[in-house]
């Protein structure tokens, strides 16, 4: 045991690896955003004209992307890119230019589907929830302490002394994540419910003198 007289005052300091950022979705968008998505859902034409599922890792039941008059509607551009000025300016001191979305697009996840582990383009990725199943399912072991079901990883290096290779997110409604394009990510899959994990994703470029390090 440490005596008083030993004990030595330490400040706990950022670690290493990239930040991520946290936001709140207006609940304007999530609605016009859920709006949006159920009539496409309904629409055959419509729901083959945006499918993106080719083009991106998730095995689950359907992806789409957003049209851009819709983004428009809602400033989905404004949004995300007055969020990700502010993150440059603390991490980087410098004030972006341009924020160019490069492709966004919807994910609806069911019960026994998941995303496997990959990356994105451009400089800067998120994703932000509008529907979560309120149970995700037991573990198959009961006696666990944690439960992954549903939950998205983040995964950066390898575990060393004092640094964890990854983060685990519960998604809550209306919360947003975002992080740099490279991060290593994944959504583990659910079971029992057969109500719907619907998250809206994004890529975007930022001018070069914002990311120059």
């Amino acid at each position: 045991m440490e005596s008083k007289k030993n004990k030595v005052e330490i400040k706990i300091l950022r670690p290493f690896g990239p930040s991520i950022i946290k936001i709140k979705m207006p609940n304007e968008i999530v609605i016009k955003m859920n709006e949006y998505v159920d009539k496409i859902i309904v629409d055959q034409n419509k729901s083959k004209e945006l499918d993106h599922g080719k083009a991106l890792a998730g095995n689950v039941n359907q992806e789409f992307t957003l049209e851009q008059e819709f983004m428009k509607s809602i400033r989905w551009a404004e949004f995300l890119g007055s969020a990700c000025s502010q993150w440059v300016l603390n991490e980087q001191k410098k004030r972006i230019q341009t924020f160019s979305i490069i492709k966004s697009w919807v994910v609806r996840q069911f019960k026994n589907e998941y995303n496997p582990i990959h990356f994105h383009n451009g400089h800067i990725s998120g994703v932000g929830y509008l529907k979560v199943p309120k149970n995700m399912g037991k573990t198959i072991q009961e006696n666990k302490t944690q439960n992954n079901n549903g939950q998205l990883v983040l995964i950066h290096g390898s575990k060393n002394l004092f640094s964890e290779p990854t983060l685990t997110i519960k998604p809550e409604v209306g919360d947003f994540y975002m992080f740099p394009n490279y991060l290593l990510h994944a959504v583990y899959p659910f079971y029992e419910s057969d109500d719907e994990r619907r998250s809206v994703s994004f890529n975007a470029k930022l001018d070069d003198e914002a990311v120059v390090f």
